[in-house]
C-alpha cells in the first residue's frame, strides 16, 4: 500500500483517513424541496386531468350506424340512432365517402328535444358512387 512517508515506516493511506477530516455540517430542511416538487407535480396532473376531462368532447351525445346502402351511384341512405338528453335538441353530420375514403356527400340532420333515443333513417345525394356512409358527429345545439 502507497504512504506518504519515507523509509516505508508507516501505513497510513496517501489520501489520510476519516478522521483526519472535519465532519460534514449538518444540512437543514431536506424535506422541503420534496415537498414542493410533489405539490408542483400534484398541481400539474391536476390541470392534465381537467384538460383531458374538457377535451373529451361533447360526451352525452351518441351516435350508432344501424345500416346503409350505398348502392345507388348519386345517393346513399343511413339508418342511424340517436342517444341524447331528452330535454335537449342536437345536430348530426352525415358523411358519404368514395373508395379513396374522399368526401362525395354530406348532410345535417336537426335531432328534435322530447325523446332521448331516436332511429332516422335519411338519404345522402352524392356527386359519386358512394361506398361508405357514416355519422361524422352530433352536438348538442
Amino acid at each position: 500500500m502507497p504512504t506518504d512517508e519515507a523509509g516505508g515506516g508507516g501505513t497510513r493511506p496517501v489520501l489520510g483517513t476519516p478522521d483526519d477530516f472535519a465532519p460534514r455540517p449538518a444540512r437543514p430542511g431536506r424535506l422541503v424541496p420534496y415537498v414542493v416538487m410533489a405539490l408542483v407535480v400534484a398541481l400539474i396532473a391536476g390541470g392534465w386531468g381537467y384538460i383531458m376531462l374538457r377535451a373529451n368532447g361533447n360526451p352525452v351525445v351518441s351516435a350508432q350506424v344501424i345500416t346503409f346502402d350505398a348502392s345507388a351511384p348519386d345517393s346513399a341512405v343511413i339508418t342511424f340512432t340517436v342517444s341524447k338528453p331528452a330535454g335537449r335538441a342536437a345536430t348530426c353530420r352525415i358523411q358519404a365517402l368514395d373508395t379513396r375514403h374522399l368526401e362525395v356527400g354530406s348532410r345535417e340532420v336537426d335531432v328534435p328535444r322530447g325523446r332521448s333515443n331516436l332511429e332516422f333513417t335519411e338519404r345522402v345525394r352524392t356527386s359519386a358512387q358512394a361506398t361508405a356512409v357514416h355519422v361524422d358527429y352530433c352536438d348538442l345545439v
